[in-house]
């Protein structure tokens, strides 16, 4: 056997896997092979999205002490290449799994490289007997952490494993041992930021569960420590306990004196509850202590004074650890109420989960936890797979952008005389209701969805409770033909709205088919675990990043198997651009910002007004209205008196380095065009000499020529049909577009086909079809010859003989494109 000749997977199984066995590392649960790092990038692409494999990875072998604890990386090479071949590729995969160790091999030796630099040199060469054992291993990361056996006995207790199906991802390894560590290690306050999405509750769960079970704290008299889970919603409470917390069952209770069972819907409407313990009697009042896990809302601690007295029947010192589930809605707050009982309890660890990175002017996160102790963004999730990309469109209503005044002594419906002054975007809905703008948006939603997907799970954030009331009518009416049957697919999923909450669990349930689309103002913004939302519908005013970055964070869930790929964020209030940060939530795949036929360039705002669209200067008086007949109401309502239409549109799309392109996207186009074909000529030639031009479009989008996105906006102003090259041509070179039929009936009259047999020419009129009303991608395919309308004319080896066989038949396809991409109506010799 020549070792030269095998292959990577041949030296990892015969000579690597082998050597690693044999310095004691067990197969089953110490040793894994293809060790899963990111899933590859979703890439969208018009209406279609795939992965892209060039950012799938993948480590040839990672090492544990045991489950979920990693020690090192390996990574293998062919044996004709040199051992160290492997070493970067194996220290970038060490720094994501957060471990000192790395190794290289091409099957003939090791290179170790040990960045704890227990011997005091960094890297070294091994043979293959020289593999370093476990202990050994382990014996230099703890002496490089420093940590005493106390601390190891912490930091390396088990996962939960026989009680969860769910593997940790290794971010999720990195936020649950890093936790752990620290703790261990007498850190009191932790502070984990985490992207919506990625899974905090199960991170959570983890570092519970295995401060729970290990010596941490074992000198305590009872022998038991005392946890608290802290959130601020019921339903992040009732979806924890069933789901990811579901293990603790026996040890936990939900710590609530009015609590009731989690309530189901099924799809005949019949409810049912599921029970949960609880740790307060509902006569008593009294709290019992003999549990070892107790989940709860904060507003135990801001709510009545019975609410209140809940907590004093703890001591300060009775939990060992409280873990703050979304801990930016202000348990960091000197003044909130969560960080009443964060202080009350000042003894226990404190660990807060985040998925709001920034501080601002109203709460400081790390003034209270201190600085992160692991960030995962948005972006990086994008980045690595694991989160859904999303597009934007914005809309700007044109009442919203240019502002609206009533008319001297104007009414509304309700007789009520409205306040004279200039009525913007911050009014709507707030101190001005305009229920034509309730239907324009809800046409606007409509629209998307028939040209989409009409059962896409969409959330729609409202104003308030009145405003969500208001869109569940408007959007029912815009799509009476379903709604009229199934009165289900439009639901108000709000906090007074006892039907629609009950309804909440069947929108979030990927095999329920109704709701789907949910009116919502507050409720919905924070905890509901929406896998397949595939629209966010933005028409309320966010004053704060950390509200936007949870509303967004309802649709950033992957499910491709049910065709979740990505999802769109629709805003009517312009949030998009206020809030957005690049560097944790990455940028939109798209930007698009409707408005009648004119897809890119925005209208010019009109004379006295800000390049936002806003009007310059004071807006008005802003406070009470003292007229004669007292104060206002808290909202003036005008139906038909006043109309609503879009006012702006624009489109912006991410270039090949992930970067927003602000300028046409046509102007885009021709220049990344003339940057890579200096002359028209060129771009022939280059187009001609291409085999497949699928190859040739393909290397053109890594170079920024976006054709697909392309083709949709030149359609827009009506030109259809376009074959690839004459769209590029028209757009760069501002040549004459042909559709494709046009291009094929030229060809037909040209003649060019009559040295072939009688079936040979069949084929190529066949194939010229085929390109009128497919394109050219599908009479490149392999499989053409295979499907309609060619297979009835013989099988495929019979057509390909018909050519004389297939070199002679390629050599016709390459007749064939070279005529149908002739800028001449003369045949081409």
């Amino acid at each position: 056997m020549d070792k030269k000749s095998l292959s990577e997977s041949d030296i990892s199984d015969k000579y690597i896997r082998p050597a690693i066995v044999k310095a004691g590392w067990h197969t089953l649960d110490q040793i894994y092979a293809q060790y899963p790092l990111r899933a590859g990038r979703v890439v969208v692409r018009g209406k279609t999205a795939k992965r892209d494999q060039s950012t799938v990875l993948f480590a040839d072998f990672v090492v544990f002490l045991k489950p979920n604890i990693p020690l090192a990386v390996i990574e293998a090479k062919k044996s004709r290449l040199s051992v160290q071949a492997g070493m970067q590729q194996a220290i970038n995969y060490a720094e994501l799994l957060d471990v000192p160790f790395s190794f290289a091999s091409n099957g003939d030796g090791f290179v170790f490289r040990d960045a704890t630099l227990a011997t005091g040199v960094l890297e070294q060469n091994l043979t293959l007997d020289q593999f370093p054992t476990p202990q050994e291993l382990w014996a230099r990361y703890c002496k490089w952490k420093g940590w005493s056996a106390e601390v190891q006995s912490v930091a390396a207790f088990d996962y939960a494993l026989a009680t969860t199906a769910k593997t940790p991802r290794y971010y999720q390894l990195n936020a649950i041992n890093r936790t752990v560590e620290a703790i261990a290690t007498g850190q009191n306050r932790v502070l984990l930021v985490m992207a919506t999405g990625t899974g905090k509750t199960y991170t959570a769960f983890q570092i519970i569960h295995r401060l729970w079970k290990s010596p941490w704290r074992a000198d305590k008299p009872s022998g038991q420590k005392r946890i608290l889970f802290l959130a601020d919603r019921n339903i992040l409470i009732d979806q924890t306990m069933v789901n990811d917390f579901r293990p603790f069952k026996g040890a936990m209770a939900k710590l609530s004196p009015n609590a009731k069972g989690i309530e189901r819907v099924d799809e005949q409407g019949a409810v049912t509850v599921e029970e949960v313990e609880l740790a307060v009697n509902k006569t008593t009042k009294l709290v019992d202590k003999s549990y070892e896990i107790y989940l709860s809302l904060y507003q135990a601690v801001s709510g009545t004074e019975e609410e209140q007295n809940i907590y004093k029947q703890f001591s300060p010192d009775f939990f060992d650890l409280i873990v703050v589930d979304e801990c930016h809605r202000g348990s960091a707050d000197e003044d909130s109420a969560w960080r009443e009982i964060l202080t009350y309890f000042a003894s226990a660890t404190q660990v807060g989960l985040t998925a709001t990175p920034k501080e601002t002017k109203e709460i400081s996160n790390s003034d209270y936890f201190g600085a992160p102790l692991y960030t995962y963004s948005l972006k990086q999730g994008i980045e690595d797979g694991y989160l859904a990309p999303y597009k934007v469109i914005r809309v700007d209503m044109d009442k919203d952008a240019f502002g609206w005044r009533p008319t001297a002594g104007m009414t509304d419906k309700h007789g009520n005389l409205i306040e004279d002054r200039i009525y913007t975007g911050t009014d709507m809905n707030r101190k001005l209701v305009l229920e034509k703008r309730d239907e324009a948006i809800a046409a606007k939603i409509t629209e998307y969805l028939k040209a989409t997907d009409r059962y896409a799970k969409t959330i729609v954030f409202c104003e308030d409770i009145d405003h969500a009331a208001r869109m569940r009518q408007a959007l029912s009416n815009a799509n009476a033909d379903i709604c009229a049957s199934k009165p289900k697919y439009v639901v108000q999923i709000t906090g007074d709205n006892p039907e629609g909450k009950r309804e909440l669990d069947n929108f979030i349930d990927p095999g329920k088919d109704y709701p789907v689309i949910a009116t919502t103002s507050k409720l919905m913004s924070t905890g509901v675990d929406a896998q397949t939302c595939k629209l966010i519908v933005l028409d309320q005013n966010i004053k704060s990043m950390t509200l936007f970055k949870q509303i967004i964070g309802r649709g950033t869930r992957l499910r491709e198997d049910l065709g979740k790929t990505w999802f769109t964020i629709l805003d009517f209030k312009r949030a998009t651009e206020l809030f957005a940060d690049k560097d944790f939530d990455g940028e939109p795949v798209q930007i698009y910002e409707p408005k009648g036929n004119d897809p890119i360039t925005p209208p010019e705002p009109p004379a006295g007004q800000s390049g936002a669209g806003r009007p310059d200067g004071p807006a008005g008086p802003l406070g009470p209205f003292s007229g004669e007949d007292g104060p206002p109401p808290r909202k003036y309502v005008l139906g038909n008196q006043v109309t609503v239409a879009v006012a702006r549109e624009r489109v912006q799309y991410l270039n090949a380095q992930g970067q927003l392109i602000t300028e046409s996207l046509r102007d885009y186009t021709r220049i990344n065009l003339t940057k890579q074909y200096v002359s028209l000529d060129h771009f022939l030639q280059a187009w001609n000499d291409a085999d497949r031009k699928a190859v040739l479009l393909e290397e053109l989008e890594k170079h920024g020529v976006l054709v697909e996105a392309l083709a949709e906006e030149v359609a827009a102003s009506g030109l259809t049909g376009l074959d690839p090259f004459d769209l590029l041509l028209h757009v760069a070179w501002n040549m004459p577009a042909l559709t494709r039929r046009e291009r094929a009936r030229r060809v037909q009259k040209r003649n060019v086909f009559t040295q072939y047999g009688p079936t040979a020419r069949k084929v190529l009129e066949a194939l010229l079809d085929k390109y009128a009303d497919e394109g050219i991608a599908a009479v490149e395919s392999d499989e053409v010859l295979r499907v309609q309308p060619l297979n009835t004319l013989g099988s495929p080896v019979e057509l390909v003989k018909s050519f004389g066989g297939r070199a002679q038949y390629l050599a016709a396809l390459q007749v064939l494109e070279r005529e149908l991409y002739s800028l001449s109506d003369s045949p081409r010799t």
